[in-house]
């Protein structure tokens, strides 16, 4: 047979080979670096044997799939050291990921120094350097086999297996595990690894099946990328929006008020005040009429929608219907309330588009496992929007949704950091959503010709469709690379006939008109925390709920430094004055600390002159000022929503 290698070159062998042979045969070196392979397109395990002519690609670490294969021997060995050190643990499931490996396992959560522990015992494990073989068995030999070894979770995925399914299992020493593979040929080229978290788990990710121990791990073939991992997730630690938020003082939670449930502090919710008025302002310039909505309806109303359908599982309800009562729900959406202020009255083709907008508070029964700071929340508040426009109107109003998203994103410095996705219905499901094949095809087919002609690179992802329509979701990951949607814009061509939304056309008939579901900014608790993450915690000026702190020098100066923040506050601008009776260098630390733009100092010739000292977090010591031109450069800063670059290093300011 004759095989294909990456480079062109072929190999010609009488008889089938284990592709880890062929490696050596290529080269011993080769073989000892080897984690798995490619063979004709396909990740294949090391002791795949290769029995025609085929094309034959040796993985090693450096390759993303050997790599993955790296990572899922090392999660094995987690598993090994878990179950000597704590016998009774009960095993789930252990894959690679995108940044290492992570193991489940049925046992009381563990500590940083439970951590070191087991990390000690890996050790052991890979000195020992045990050969891992790999065997298969039938079903219910296989089911047996883990039923003797007390790990029920192993028997369930052995009984949801397909009928036709090769059951393979993996055994190193003393250690064996049901798995697909592929695995490296022994535990010994482990060489750096570390244990990097724990936390809990749903079996499954259903919070109606057992919660589990998640341990997260990551490994890489040589130290040094290790330690630049490792330093790199200590830099990331520090803009976590979950830790800055809470030390710069913006948002906090409470046990005893409910996990997704934040409370935004003080300058948090200023923050959030400042988007809100300036995405209301911008709505309202581009033509939105505003409208304000119940944040609760009975379930009358979402049963026209079909949202109790298809949605009722996130949604909070109250009262049972098993009991005869009025139930109601709060909203998940606004949609089908904006529906009935357009039905309020009748509309022409003269009246539309019809552009509604609306701060939306809404609320959405996430699972407690999903629940992540200000990114995955129960309350949450959106700057939601629905388009009542005509056929004809479809195609410019959607492109003006685009552009209103492309402009919130321009401004708040957020551009680069996205990607588009066209979110599609799966024609393998057609439960799920309404209409047919035939409409979905039609309205997909549409919103494609529209991307296409505005030339946004964008991907198709099929099953990600809401169940009235096809989205277009623009996509950012947080400092971890978990990606979440950020803004959605939507077709719907099906609940205008469910609410009986019409309008009369030109020639006196009524029509239904087609609806455009959108977002300019999202929400605003996942963009405070995407913003967070984006400028650690140094927000642009205009966006800072502390954009100015007067520091006087001492005591004497306390009454200039009022009038100074007297007349900053007449010009709009937030600011305070420190009169605390510390030091001036503590002063500037301290703002410094908590990421303000601009620190006046303020003393005797200030006082004398009518001046300031500024200093910022941009420019370092900017010098003495008159207080009136300080006053016209930020607030033109504010106006025109600067975002300044640093120029200066920490040991500079």
């Amino acid at each position: 047979m004759k095989i294909t290698l990456k480079d062109g070159s072929v190999k010609e062998y009488a008889q089938p080979m284990a592709v880890i042979d062929i490696a050596s045969d290529i080269s011993e070196g080769l073989a000892r670096m080897a984690c798995a392979a490619e063979l004709n397109g396909t990740v294949v395990d090391l002791r795949t044997v290769v029995e025609e002519d085929s094309e034959l690609s040796i993985l090693t670490a450096s390759d993303k799939a050997g790599l993955a294969a790296y990572r899922h021997t090392a999660s094995h060995v987690l598993a090994q050291a878990v179950k000597r050190l704590y016998p009774e643990a009960k095993l789930a499931i252990g894959p690679s990921i995108e940044n290492g490996y992570y193991y489940d396992f049925d046992m009381p959560s563990l500590s940083r120094e439970d951590l070191d522990k087991i990390e000690a015992e890996m050790k052991k494990v890979i000195k020992e350097g045990a050969k891992i073989e790999r065997f298969t068995l039938p079903r219910e030999e296989a089911v047996k086999f883990m039923e003797e070894k007390g790990e029920p979770y192993k028997v369930e995925l052995i009984q949801d297996l397909p009928e036709d399914a090769e059951i393979s299992f993996y055994k190193q020493g003393d250690f064996t595990d049901l798995c697909a593979g592929p695995h490296l040929m022994s535990t010994k080229p482990i060489k750096a690894f570390k244990l990097t978290s724990s936390s809990g788990a749903y079996w499954r990710g259903s919070e109606k099946n057992a919660m589990l121990t998640r341990v997260y791990g990551t490994a890489f073939a040589k130290k040094e990328e290790l330690n630049e991992y490792l330093e790199y997730l200590e830099n990331i630690k520090k803009r976590d929006h979950n830790k800055l938020g809470r030390d710069l003082e913006l948002f906090t939670t409470v046990d005893v008020i409910g996990q997704g449930l934040p409370l935004l502090l003080p300058k948090g919710t200023k923050i959030v005040q400042t988007l809100q008025r300036w995405i209301e302002d911008e709505e309202e310039r581009r033509g939105y009429m505003r409208t304000k909505t119940p944040l609760m309806a009975k379930s009358d109303l979402y049963k026209i929608s079909d949202h109790w359908g298809h949605y009722k599982d996130g949604m909070f309800v109250l009262g049972d219907e098993d009991k005869d009562e009025e139930v109601f729900a709060l909203r998940p959406m606004t949609c089908p309330f904006q529906y009935y202020v357009y039905k309020a009255s009748q509309k022409s083709y003269r009246d539309l588009p019809c552009r509604y907008g609306e701060t939306s508070t809404l609320f959405r029964n996430e699972d407690s496992g999903e629940m992540h700071g200000l990114t995955r929340v129960r309350q949450f508040t959106i700057s939601e929007g629905h388009l009542i426009v005509t056929p004809e109107q479809l195609e410019e109003e959607f492109k003006g949704c685009v552009d209103l998203a492309k402009y919130c994103l321009t401004t708040l410095g957020l551009a680069e950091d996205v990607t588009y996705r066209m979110s599609k219905w799966d024609p393998s499901n057609p439960d799920k959503y309404l209409g047919n094949a035939e409409l979905w095809d039609e309205v997909e087919g549409m919103m494609r010709t529209i991307l296409n002609d505005i030339g946004i690179d964008y991907t198709e992802e099929a099953g990600e469709a809401a169940f009235y329509g096809p989205k277009l979701d623009i996509q950012a990951k947080n400092v971890y690379g978990k990606e979440d949607t950020m803004i959605t814009i939507q077709l719907d061509m099906f609940l205008a006939e469910r609410f009986d939304m019409t309008f009369i056309d030109r020639d006196g008939e009524k029509k239904r008109p087609y609806i455009i579901h959108r977002t300019s900014m999202g929400c605003y608790e996942r963009t405070l925390a995407w913003l967070i993450e984006k400028y650690e915690g140094a927000f642009p000026t205009w966006l800072c709920p502390e954009q100015v702190r007067v520091l006087p020098i001492s005591e004497k100066y306390h009454d200039y430094a009022e009038k100074v923040e007297e007349q900053l506050k007449a010009s709009g601008i937030l600011c305070t004055v420190d009169e605390r009776s510390e030091k001036i260098g503590y002063k500037i630390r301290d703002a410094r600390l908590k990421k303000i733009p601009y620190m006046l100092v303020v003393g005797e010739k200030e006082q004398s002159d009518g001046l300031v000292s500024v200093r910022s977090r941009f420019n370092g010591d900017e010098g003495q000022k008159a207080l009136t031109v300080f006053i016209d450069d930020i607030c033109k800063e504010i106006r025109t929503k600067e975002i300044k670059k640093i120029t200066v290093t920490e040991e500079q300011k």
